[in-house]
């Protein structure tokens, strides 16, 4: 368990301050993460990694002179927002291009993609290789779908060195996915994690049992077998890992070369690693393999997870060369780095002006506090109902939901009540609204309730008269905006199954003329009744799909806050006006 912490929420924050306190040497703290300290003789290519916290030495204490140039650090086992990303690769930029590497996890694809798309918008050459290196989470015919581990770490550190090489970012990016192709893992579990303030670890394993294929955020494991022995299990990993269909493709003669990381996930210790690692370079040398450069200690951890991951990097000359280059980070260092070559990285202190508010009229300012009241509402339902979303999040998944949606409704409160305090409209409190939740949640869900705020606020606007009819389509264009940014449709398990019945239900109650206050009650109610009907459907997208059936049963976790947040805010969002009948397009109810 953890044991240390002030507030629960605030655990990342004060990690990332202290870190970048402990570290200078190699870093610095920019919003969203952390960069280098120091700027090579010459500019080259930045490479950006980055995830959720929690994970440590991964990503922070990977950044340095021959690996990353930055990194994107979200909260706990949650991704950084897109802001968060964009504001990292801005202070990490040289002006050679950016490469994005980071784990195959929807929220991460969703954020960073975001950030990139930002960035090429800005004439910023930002290329993403994702590391899918986890056998167990898809099948060999199906690598594109793999999640990212440990083999994060060997993927970094190749791109770090390519982009130290003087390589264009070209040539970074294809050997970045070369390193990736020829990265296998597999991990295992001997007990879950708990997350500060958590009163139970997100999923357990029975004593005397092990967890196969447990994801590094917590996501309980594929399979479940007898606790073996040390041998037992390195034999279970290379057996795995040495599978016909998971062999890259040649490397070279000799029966191919690899680098073997034996990692520790968070709480199993070096003598009990060297233990396992004896048997596994045995089986390895046995296989014809030769063995460079062995590593054993912890790379990429699950927090204070019980457990051991088995990476191979399998070699070809350029690789090689590439993984014996030197590199100086907090966590890792290997070989000589020239450090007098390196320059300090001055930042620039310009101070900004406070922002003025965007011209707002009264109406459009009165819809911003009742906004703010709403979304006081969503926090404390949301707040209330946390551990049971975690505890239904935790079937299929990492069990982080709830804390991360206490955290965004949290964030989006207070960003909207400051909104208010500075006389700003309706679409301004919910950007704002929309910025803090994204921040602070982090995650898929982060993402996609940034997506809903930003729609609605749209079409409220600052400036005209609120009115009915813009809820209405501000509500559409949330679904058209969610399943485009998502790529999620009714049925896949996801908040989608929510977020369309309350669209729909609420138009046609708008349509056929009934109160406002009925109409939302209807649409909460659809809501509801659909997210509870998501217990019957198999996940096909996020870090529920890999555990496929166990799902069945148990309704999605983003379909049920969605509902909870839809019953919290109707008294505040609608109040008890009255629809009027709509005659024409143009006729409705001012809100």
């Amino acid at each position: 368990m953890t044991r240390l912490w002030n507030v629960p929420d605030d655990f990342a924050d004060e990690m990332l301050e202290g870190f970048a306190a402990a570290c200078g040497r190699w870093v610095r703290q920019v919003p969203g993460g952390v960069v280098r300290s120091t700027r090579d003789p010459q500019p080259t290519v930045s490479v950006v990694i980055g995830g959720g916290s929690g994970h440590y030495p991964a990503f922070g204490g990977l950044v340095g002179p021959g690996l990353a140039h930055g990194a994107a650090m979200g909260n706990l086992f949650s991704s950084p927002s897109a802001r968060q990303v964009e504001s990292v690769v801005r202070a990490s930029d040289q002006g050679k291009g950016v490469l994005l590497s980071y784990g195959n996890y929807a929220g991460d694809v969703l954020h960073f993609g975001a950030a990139q798309e930002a960035l090429r918008a800005d004439g910023v050459d930002c290329r993403t290789v994702l590391v899918t290196d986890d056998i167990f989470s898809a099948p060999a015919r199906h690598t594109a779908q793999r999640r990212g581990i440990a083999g994060d770490f060997a993927v970094f550190k190749i791109a770090g060195a390519a982009a130290a090489a003087g390589y264009d970012l070209d040539a970074v990016e294809t050997v970045t996915e070369r390193a990736n192709l020829h990265t296998r893992s597999m991990g295992v579990a001997f007990s879950g994690c708990s997350l500060p303030g958590a009163p139970e670890p997100l999923f357990t394993v029975p004593p005397g049992r092990m967890a196969i294929g447990l994801g590094i955020h917590g996501e309980p494991g594929i399979d479940e077998v007898e606790m073996p022995t040390a041998d037992g299990l390195a034999e279970l990993f290379i057996e795995q890992l040495l599978a016909a269909d998971e062999t890259p493709p040649a490397t070279g003669p000799g029966g191919g070369r690899i680098v073997p990381i034996l990692n520790g996930l968070g709480s199993v210790k070096n003598e009990e690693l060297f233990v396992v690692y004896r048997r596994i370079a045995e089986l390895l040398h046995g296989a014809g393999l030769v063995v460079t450069d062995p590593h054993v200690g912890e790379y990429c951890t699950s927090f204070d997870m019980a457990g051991v991951s088995l990476t191979l990097l399998w070699l070809d000359d350029e690789l090689e060369r590439l993984w014996a280059a030197p590199a100086d980070t907090p966590a890792f260092r290997t070989g000589a780095v020239d450090t007098a070559a390196l320059r300090p990285f001055i930042a620039e202190h310009a101070q900004a002006d406070a922002e003025t508010p965007p011209e707002s009229s009264e109406a459009s300012r009165r819809l911003a506090a009742r906004i703010a009241s709403a979304l006081d509402a969503a926090f404390i339902a949301i707040d209330a109902a946390s551990d049971d979303l975690g505890r239904i999040d935790a079937v299929a998944g990492d069990g982080d939901h709830g804390i991360g949606m206490r955290r965004g409704t949290r964030a989006a409160a207070k960003a909207a009540a400051n909104a208010v305090s500075r006389s700003c409209g309706a679409e301004t409190a919910l950007d704002t609204a929309a910025d803090a939740w994204s921040d602070k949640a982090g995650g898929a869900s982060g993402a996609l309730w940034a997506v809903i705020l930003r729609a609605i606020g749209r079409e409220f606007g600052d400036t005209k008269e609120p009115t009915t009819r813009d809820l209405v389509r501000g509500l559409n264009r949330a679904v058209s905006d969610v399943t485009a940014y998502g790529q999620a449709a009714v049925g896949d398990k996801t908040l989608v199954d929510a977020l369309v019945p309350l669209a729909h239900t609420f138009s046609a109650a708008v349509e056929a003329g009934e109160t406002l206050a009925s109409g939302w009650a209807k649409a909460a109610a659809a809501a509801t009744t659909s997210a509870n009907a998501t217990a019957n459907l198999l996940p096909h997208r996020g870090r529920a799909r890999t555990h496929g059936e166990r799902s069945l049963g148990t309704p999605d976790p983003g379909a049920v806050s969605l509902a909870i947040i839809a019953h919290a805010v109707g008294p505040h969002a609608v109040g008890p006006h009255t629809i009027e009948r709509c005659v024409a397009p143009t006729t409705s109810h001012t809100l």
